[in-house]
């Protein structure tokens, strides 16, 4: 059988021709990132989420430095999902009561939320990590949530939302079956729906969650300056809809315009919808059929979002696809560091970058990328672990016994 090889990629000549993105003033206008850190600061429980650097490892890729925000640590929730639906809750409900402002987690908020609106149940479809923080934050404000699913979901992920107070319901088929029957049933009971897409006619939502990440940056800001370093010079992103790649993506364009960092959106071979978007090439989204059956549960998504894709489509300079044996040695090198490196948890959908990123840097086929992207040994390289250990069993799977190997053909001689 022919191995997949670990890095296909598209270049997006297009992004580098726009300056100002129409599609991120509209989404991520100026001063948002400091609207949602000032919210998410006020949640119980809240820090900032460590930013990592591995210089030995920078060092052996012939890069200047990887930084990794790591999103393991956020509120004891192993994921980066959180701040965007708790965002999007809060929004919503300002949005319902017609204030501007709200202390939303005050016991004397919590009851004036009640009083006004009633007894609220909030819905999410997810591949996991997104239906926990949905559940999460429901639980914090006293109300009811209702968690879809598809078949394929770890028990362990099923546990961890149903932890969190959420009736799961399992259903056949994929993510994207999973967000049309939730929206279908929500409709007919009265729950609101907290997406992290979007579709005509539900549109605010999927915004306020894309602008709920935004703190993450915010932070990583923060977190850089205090090294001396104005802004990376290249980020590479995870994607499954395009939401976390399109917040991470339009924060940098509002904040730096075309001075912004070079940009790499990296997705699963088997679940790769905005690859196939920018593949086609016309500005439209377009959905990836089959049965999106990748190790990377959090980015197993077939139909993009359309508003991250308008994002992601003016200010992305590749697209990558990669099969599930780059994400595992991801997480296998976060795992065993190069001695005087962090030790990094990482999910399959967190370490798909580290992985990417690898390959990109030691594969000769890879040269065109790097060249047009200037990744050297002056390149500051972004990446996110959006999750921790979110399913034990399969991440001992990978690894403790090794699963998904690098196929002889891909290995280097570091390895």
């Amino acid at each position: 059988m022919t191995e997949h090889p670990p890095i296909t990629w598209i270049d997006n000549p297009r992004a580098r021709t726009i300056e100002h993105s129409q599609a991120v003033d509209e989404f991520f206008p100026s001063g948002i990132s400091r609207e949602t850190r000032a919210f998410h600061s006020r949640i119980p429980g809240y820090t900032v989420s460590p930013l990592k650097s591995l210089p030995r490892l920078a060092a052996m890729l012939g890069l200047g430095g990887i930084w990794v925000k790591d999103e393991s640590f956020r509120l004891s929730l192993s994921s980066f999902k959180v701040l965007g639906g708790s965002f999007a809750m809060y929004s919503l409900v300002k949005s319902k009561l017609g204030v501007k402002e709200l202390d939303i987690f005050s016991p004397a908020s919590i009851q004036y939320i009640r009083e006004k609106l009633g007894d609220l149940t909030f819905a999410a479809a997810t591949d996991g990590n997104h239906g926990r923080g949905v559940a999460w934050s429901a639980s914090r404000l006293g109300f009811k949530s209702v968690i879809y699913v598809h078949n394929k979901t770890s028990q362990a992920r099923i546990r961890a939302i149903e932890s969190n107070g959420a009736r799961v319901v399992v259903i056949e088929g994929t993510y994207d079956d999973a967000v049309r029957q939730v929206n279908e049933d929500a409709q007919k009971h009265g729950w609101e729906v907290i997406s992290d897409t979007s579709w005509p006619g539900y549109e605010d939502v999927p915004r306020w969650v894309m602008q709920g990440y935004t703190t993450m940056f915010s932070e990583a800001q923060e977190q850089l300056a205090a090294q001396g370093i104005i802004k990376p010079s290249h980020v590479l992103v995870q994607a499954g809809v395009g939401s976390l790649a399109a917040a991470t993506l339009g924060f940098y364009a509002q904040l730096f315009g075309p001075g912004r960092p070079r940009s790499i959106v990296v997705e699963p071979d088997k679940a790769a919808c905005l690859f196939k978007s920018a593949e086609i090439g016309d500005g439209q989204p377009y959905s990836f059929s089959g049965d999106l059956d990748t190790i990377m549960a959090g980015l197993a998504c077939g139909d993009p979002n359309p508003q991250a894709w308008r994002i992601l489509w003016d200010t992305t300079d590749a697209f990558v696809k990669s099969p599930d044996y780059v994400a595992a040695k991801g997480m296998r090198v976060y795992g065993v560091p190069l001695a005087g490196d962090p030790f990094v948890v990482s999910g399959e959908s967190g370490a798909a970058t580290l992985g990417a990123l690898m390959f990109i840097m030691q594969r000769p086929e890879c040269a065109p990328l790097r060249e047009s992207l200037g990744l050297d040994r002056q390149s500051e390289v972004l990446l996110i672990n959006s999750e921790g250990n979110t399913d034990p069993t399969y991440f001992r799977r990978v690894v403790w016994s090794g699963r998904h190997p690098v196929p002889d053909a891909y290995t280097t001689f570091d390895d």
